[in-house]
Order: structure tokens, then C-alpha cells, then sequence
């Protein structure tokens, strides 16, 4: 779909009069939180499906080559064999989607991932996360020295003084070169929602980000004070399906920053069913980033199959 020359000025003018209903889309978030989840054995089948979209992420100042193969692991073996043979679900490889590092771990995660032997994707965040304030030169090439290392994906932040001073063509020119020095690589785009300012700002990033050839949008770094929110969350949606009516083209989202609890991972799944439908409950179209998700549904699945809650030993660390 091409957004170049009088097409993208067009599209520009539409999007900078654009406004949010704020205190719609605050009533809608308090509907999803009010609902009750599934229970038993519905809950453990969407627990597992919430495994499959998991971002597996370290992104630590400490993170070295050892815990990164100790995540590489958890990636390909996410829930204990027994638990999986309970649950007759043994021999459907489930694994997570990806795992996320840092730009100098990826070379870490490569090796790990083929030791293993499978082909889980490696993610890498790049362009001066989480802040993105650095010169542009800088972060271009730290995508392309990813690319080179093996990522697949890349996880880009997007320079938020642009949003808030309103530069929406200086965004999509900064977005396209990220697109370009991709390559092959997927293109995640990080709004860094808490940062924004109103979700009007949010719903204009998330569409200059589309228009720019992101593969998925993405809420937030998961360093920033305020991360993945269910108001963001339901703007940035409405957002894809804005796109997809009028281009035909799916982007994939990925909330991340704060998703902690399997209960959380159910509300995002049934979120996403109800704004964009099932075709986007797939890895290609949906990704939950985080570090610690992945425990707390073990722990829920080794509840549903043995009726009592783990110790901290009965559980590999991730």
C-alpha cells in the first residue's frame, strides 16, 4: 500500500485531526476487567495458548551468556514434560514464540537456540533502548549489527520528541529507514505509550508506525513508569483495525511491560479475540512481551493437573 508522495500528505492531514473519546475507551477497559475467567480445564487450554505467544525476555544490565542459554531452554521446554503429558498436550511443540535480548546477547541466544536444536526466533531491541535518544546513525546501525548477529526480529523505540512536538512526517521518515535497515528481520515498533502523553498521540504513533511498514506494534519498553494499559491497548487495537479496513494489511501487537500473572494473560487474549477476532490469536499476529509471565502459568497448570500449588523447587527456574 503506498503511502508516498500527495497519498502520505493526505494521510498526514487526516491523522493530525484526529481525537480519542477518552471517557469511551476508559468505560470500555473497566468492562474488561470486570469480567470473570474462564475456569479449569478451559483455563489451562488458554494458558497454554498464551505460552505460544510469550516474548521471552531478559533485558537486564546483568544478563550474561549463561542465563541467556538458561532462557533459550525455557523457551524450547516452557512447562514440565509430566505436566504436559497430564494434559495430553506432550507432543503438540509448544514452545514460546521468541526470546527478546539485547543487541550483544543475540549472538548468545543464536548459539543457545541451535544447541538446542530448534528454531524459536531471537528478538532483539535496538535503536537506543529503552530511551531511543541517540543519533540516528547510532541506532540504524545497531539494527543492522542485530541483523548480521542472527535476530530475526527487531524491537525498535521510537523517538517520542516527535510525537509529543507533533513531527508526524519526521516519524514515518525515521520509522521507513528502520523498516529499510531490517532487511528480512520482522519490524516491531515500541510506542513507549506512557510516554505519549494522551492516547490520541497513541492511536496517531500507532498509525504512523503502520503506514511506515511495522509488522506489530508495540506498547511500551517495560521500563518506562506506566507500561501496557488496557485504555492503550484498546486505542492501539482499534488502530490495526482502522488500518486493516482501509489497506488489508494485518499488523501484528504486542502489549509487554507489567503483564505478570496468567490471570493478566487471559485478559489479553480475550481482548484481542473481541477487537481484531480469532485470526489474530496466532504468534504471527499477537506476542506478549515479558520475563516472569511464564512462571506463574506453570504454576497455574501444575495447580489444574495435581490440585495443589508448586513449592519454589517443583518449578525449573526460567
Amino acid at each position: 500500500y503506498n503511502f508516498c508522495g500527495r497519498g502520505l500528505s493526505k494521510y498526514l492531514s487526516w491523522i493530525s485531526k484526529i481525537q480519542v473519546n477518552h471517557p469511551a475507551v476508559l468505560r470500555r477497559a473497566e468492562q474488561i476487567q470486570a469480567r470473570r475467567t474462564v475456569k479449569k480445564e478451559w483455563q489451562a487450554a488458554w494458558l497454554l495458548k498464551a505460552v505460544t505467544f510469550i516474548d521471552l525476555t531478559t533485558l537486564s544490565g546483568d544478563d550474561t551468556s549463561s542465563n541467556i542459554q538458561r532462557l533459550c531452554y525455557k523457551a524450547k521446554y516452557p512447562i514440565r514434560e509430566d505436566l504436559l503429558k497430564a494434559l495430553n498436550m506432550h507432543d503438540k511443540g509448544i514452545t514460546t514464540a521468541a526470546v527478546c535480548v539485547y543487541p550483544a546477547r543475540v549472538c548468545d541466544a543464536v548459539r543457545a537456540l541451535k544447541a538446542a536444536g530448534c528454531n524459536i526466533p531471537v528478538a532483539s531491541v535496538a535503536t537506543g533502548f529503552p530511551a531511543g535518544q541517540t543519533h540516528l546513525k547510532t541506532r540504524l546501525e545497531e539494527i543492522r549489527l542485530a541483523v548480521e548477529d542472527g535476530a530475526t526480529e527487531i524491537d525498535v523505540v521510537i523517538n517520542r520528541s516527535l510525537v509529543l512536538t507533533g513531527q508526524w512526517e519526521a516519524l514515518y521518515d525515521e520509522i521507513r529507514q528502520f523498516r529499510k535497515a531490517c532487511g528480512e528481520a520482522h519490524l516491531k515498533t515500541i510506542l513507549a505509550t506512557g510516554e505519549l502523553g494522551s492516547l490520541t498521540n497513541v492511536y496517531k504513533a500507532s498509525m504512523i508506525a503502520m503506514m511506515a511498514g511495522s509488522d506489530f506494534i508495540k506498547t511500551s519498553t517495560g521500563k518506562e513508569t506506566v507500561n501496557a494499559t488496557f485504555p492503550v491497548a484498546i486505542v492501539m487495537l482499534r488502530a490495526i483495525r482502522d488500518f486493516f479496513w482501509k489497506t488489508g494489511n494485518k499488523i501484528g501487537f504486542k502489549p509487554a511491560g507489567g503483564i505478570r500473572s496468567a490471570k493478566d494473560s487471559l485478559a489479553w487474549l480475550s481482548l484481542v479475540k473481541e477487537e481484531l477476532g480469532d485470526e489474530w490469536l496466532k504468534p504471527e499476529l499477537f506476542r506478549i512481551g515479558a520475563s516472569t509471565l511464564l512462571s506463574d502459568i506453570e504454576r497455574q497448570i501444575y495447580h489444574h493437573v495435581t490440585g495443589r500449588y508448586a513449592a519454589y523447587h517443583d518449578l525449573p527456574m526460567s
